[in-house]
């Protein structure tokens, strides 16, 4: 049995794959049987038997190039990778005595996976006396020990408080706070890149910030009224001023009154 090694694909996790495997004689294959198989399962990946196709292991995610067939190309291609999709796939043909032995490696990626100790975050929020938004993100059992952030609707990382940290029974319980002064959107991050598991929980904050228009309105009532009241009082010490001075005039004697008795005026 003649048997080839060696060829090895790699794609993203979600990705499709395609696992090369012909004929160097370009013979048509479409009535010449071929399987593949995944070392260390029991089922077929793909089966090809005079034009009847099937994929007991992979069903619905497995499919071949029907018009390369007559060119004696074999290749299958599987659809949205998994992480335990990855392994040795062999392409065999019974009747040719040959075997294609090809490698797919798959480049796990960050997303939320259901596994043993995946951990999920949980969020609240608190009003601030000053005028802020508490904001507080839980993370329980996480396994291994997961990082925390807080990151604001564009996903840049904010600043938070230290992490609050305690161990039980091999798990970890985080906390982390943060406070916030704008209103917007913004999540909690939790990653455990050892699981490639990643969640976030999101939260909608609202902060009570000043009315600038009614500011500016209260600030130019009180300039108006400041104004007005210097107005009075210059107007009130002009006419106290004014009353002074006329009853000063009217208490000094004419010109008249203090001429001599007798002496008239030529």
């Amino acid at each position: 049995m003649f048997c080839l090694s060696g060829t090895s694909v790699t794609v993203k996790e979600g990705d499709d794959a395609i696992l090369p495997c012909s004929l160097s004689t370009n013979e048509n294959i479409q009535d010449v049987r071929f399987d593949w198989t995944k070392e260390g399962t029991e089922k077929k990946v793909y089966i090809h038997d005079t034009g009847v196709d099937r994929s007991p292991a992979l069903r619905g995610r497995v499919s071949r190039f029907p018009d390369d067939l007559k060119n004696g190309n074999a290749s299958i291609r599987i659809n949205k990778v998994q992480q335990e999709d990855g392994g040795i796939y062999t392409c065999d043909f019974p009747t040719r005595r040959k075997t294609f032995r090809i490698k797919l490696v798959v480049d796990s990626v960050l997303k939320v996976r259901n596994v043993p100790g995946a951990a999920e975050p949980h969020v609240t929020s608190h009003d601030q006396i000053n005028g802020g938004v508490l904001l507080q993100c839980d993370v329980q059992s996480g396994l291994p020990k997961p990082t925390v952030e807080w990151q604001d609707s564009n996903d840049q990382i904010i600043p938070s408080e230290e992490l609050q940290v305690s161990e039980q029974g091999g798990r970890f319980h985080i906390t982390l706070k943060a406070t916030v002064e704008k209103s917007g959107r913004y999540h909690c991050v939790t990653t455990q890149e050892e699981i490639k598991h990643q969640a976030q929980k999101e939260i909608n904050v609202h902060v009570n910030e000043p009315n600038t228009g009614l500011i500016v309105a209260v600030a130019g009532v009180a300039v108006g009224f400041a104004v007005v009241l210097a107005v009075v009082i210059l107007l009130r010490r002009y006419i106290k001023n004014k009353k002074k001075t006329n009853k000063k005039e009217s208490s000094e004697p004419s010109a008249q009154e203090l001429k001599p008795n007798g002496e008239q005026s030529v």
